[in-house]
């Protein structure tokens, strides 16, 4: 092997060994920052709480409140449901978090149809003249009966009067909403959900 040869041998074991590296190094960093040092990369933030593992719901049959109107065969079916659980009197809790979820699904925008609300009046069933001016298209159900309460019960007690829940289309609670935060949050979160699901 002449010098040339050498010498152009010995500038290709050196690329090779550059290019080696390029591609070693960064593994070898990543693997010390876990394994050596405890960081870990950021989970994906959602603004609600998570319900996890997801719940199905029972299936009830609930009267609806207004009379006219057909009592679907399936509640939380086929469509995303933003779904308030309170008293049909609708306090100034309830008329807040009927605003966030009639504003939220508003600003879904072309994807908007894709979400339905769902008002579950656990007593005093309801506020019929109000509902029907400031939130048209509410489905609300009396879930006063004893019926209900297996579906209620699923979904977590506390501070239940201040939260949004959401139910994807297969009839599973998903994530709790707690109304007195950003709006924006919920915003985010069902734009996200709705972007990665081809259901509903």
């Amino acid at each position: 092997m002449n010098s040339a040869e050498k010498t152009l041998r010995a500038r290709n074991l050196r690329l090779l060994a550059l290019l080696a590296g390029f591609f070693f190094l960064p593994l070898a960093v990543a693997f010390w920052m876990y394994y050596g040092t405890g960081w870990r990369p950021l989970r994906t933030v959602n603004h609600g709480e998570l319900i996890a593992p997801a719940r199905p719901l029972p299936a009830v049959h609930l009267q609806p409140a207004d009379a006219t109107e057909a009592a679907p065969a399936e509640l939380f079916h086929h469509k995303w449901s933003l779904v308030y659980i309170g008293d049909g009197q609708c306090d100034d809790a309830c008329r807040n978090s009927l605003y966030v979820m009639r504003q939220t699904r508003l600003s879904l925008n072309n994807e908007m149809d894709r979400v339905e609300r769902v008002f579950l009046a656990t007593a005093h069933c309801c506020a019929e003249d109000y509902l029907a001016h400031e939130h048209p298209g509410l489905h609300v159900f009396d879930a006063g009966s004893t019926a209900a309460q297996s579906l209620l019960s699923e979904f977590p007690a506390a501070q239940r009067e201040q939260s949004l829940f959401i139910v994807d289309p297969l009839g599973n609670l998903m994530m709790r909403y707690d109304v007195r935060q950003n709006p924006k949050g919920l915003l985010q979160d069902l734009k996200k959900l709705l972007s990665l699901s081809h259901i509903g």
